[in-house]
């Protein structure tokens, strides 16, 4: 199955010089969403503890991932989306820049963690969980995304981990 023609790209989103890649036609077709999640099964390397993923779109595959892999999930959200205590972390996007919050008792010392999003563009959002996570004794044991868009380089910023991708732009 030819998975990257249910990837629908916007002009223009959210600002005017981004070209968005929008999953929701993927989302919209059982046998494809079906088939992206098996191959992001596939791509996983070692046993895993805890998938985190990041708000909003990589929650749509990181809490299947974790139940297939049979582990915990763990959201990664804006700040004030979490209750109890909170680790934040700053972190630059391809258009602006943000902060990430996690739960301080989410990762305990040396928990195997699969990183999951939609979309690796200049890596500050993955670079941003990873830090939070091995603030907190997690080991990133890898990454996982729909899309990568190679330009933008995000790579750069994940040096020394090992990335799992569906398609690149």
């Amino acid at each position: 199955m030819d998975l990257k023609k249910f990837i629908r790209e916007v002009p223009d989103f959210p600002k005017p010089g981004i070209s968005f890649k929008d999953i929701t036609p993927l989302l919209l077709d059982p046998a494809a969403a079906s088939e992206a999640l098996s191959r992001l099964l596939e791509g996983v390397n070692g046993p895993v503890d805890k998938v985190v993923a990041m708000e909003s779109r990589g929650f749509l595959f990181g809490m299947p991932l974790a139940r297939e892999l049979n582990c915990g999930f763990i959201p990664v959200r804006k700040p004030g989306k979490l209750p109890g205590e909170t680790l934040k972390q700053s972190f630059d996007l391809e258009y602006g820049s943000d902060v990430l919050e996690i739960h301080q008792d989410a990762i305990s010392n040396g928990d195997r963690v699969l990183v999951h999003d939609d979309v690796l563009a200049t890596g500050g959002t993955a670079a941003a969980t990873c830090a939070l996570i091995e603030k907190l004794g997690g080991e990133v044991i890898q990454l996982s995304f729909l899309i990568e868009l190679q330009a933008l380089q995000g790579r750069s910023k994940l040096t020394g981990k090992d990335i799992h991708v569906l398609f690149n732009y």
